[in-house]
């Protein structure tokens, strides 16, 4: 099959991209370039990147209503407070909820410098603790480090956030296998043993392509 050329939705603008163009920013990419002038100037948009309000929208209706992308969507959103004067997280929607996994993984700048985090979150239908775990997953980052929510210059918008959503699938093989007697760090272990937990739809190649910024450490 021929390849097609990628169409990105920017508004009432279609523009067309060369085959085999993909959007995937590395994580210290999606804090540097794309969350901080967000946070900083909430009328900064980014042509890949759509806006949502992930308490109205159920994740398989976050596809459509995303810029571009086949396989992972990238949005921003604001978070959404669970009572007004507290600092918990209102994950849910009318069909279920948002559920955190694992631990935040920091994120750095060049040498040790600190500038955001990534909480990896899968969605459950229906209402806890009694939910039902789906093959939906969204990873939100947020500032950290000198633009964490205390050192934010007046006027920045602390709550915002920006999110990736993914719908996996359990077919595929196990790559725990990888963290057997390879010598591999302590993050890429969790990291392989996130995606074994969750079931990945991305192929062997496509995986490792993934992993590859997490071998230097």
């Amino acid at each position: 099959m021929e390849d097609q050329a990628v169409v990105l939705n920017k508004g009432e603008d279609i523009i067309d991209l060369p085959p085999g163009f993909r959007f995937h920013p590395t994580d210290e990419e999606i804090i540097t370039h794309y969350l901080t002038p967000k946070v900083m100037n909430n009328r900064f948009s980014a042509s890949a990147i759509g806006e949502v309000d992930l308490n109205k929208c159920e994740p398989w209706d976050l596809p459509k209503k995303a810029k571009m992308g086949e396989k992972e969507w990238y949005f921003f959103c604001l978070r959404d407070r669970k009572y007004p004067t507290g600092m918990r997280t209102n994950r849910a929607t009318e069909a279920g909820y948002w559920k955190a996994t694992g631990k935040d993984k920091e994120i750095f700048k060049g040498k040790g410098c600190l500038v955001g985090m990534k909480k990896t979150l899968v969605f459950y239908k229906g209402r806890a603790p009694k939910g039902e775990k789906s093959n939906w997953v969204m990873h939100e980052y947020r500032l950290e480090g000198k633009f964490s929510y205390y050192n934010l210059p007046k006027g920045a918008k602390a709550d915002t956030r920006q999110c990736k959503v993914e719908q996996f699938s359990s077919n595929q093989p196990s790559m725990v296998t990888l963290s057997q007697d390879t010598g591999l760090s302590t993050e890429i272990n969790n990291e392989i043993s996130s995606r074994n937990e969750i079931g990945s739809s991305k192929t062997y190649e496509e995986d490792m392509e993934d992993l590859e910024c997490l071998w230097d450490y």
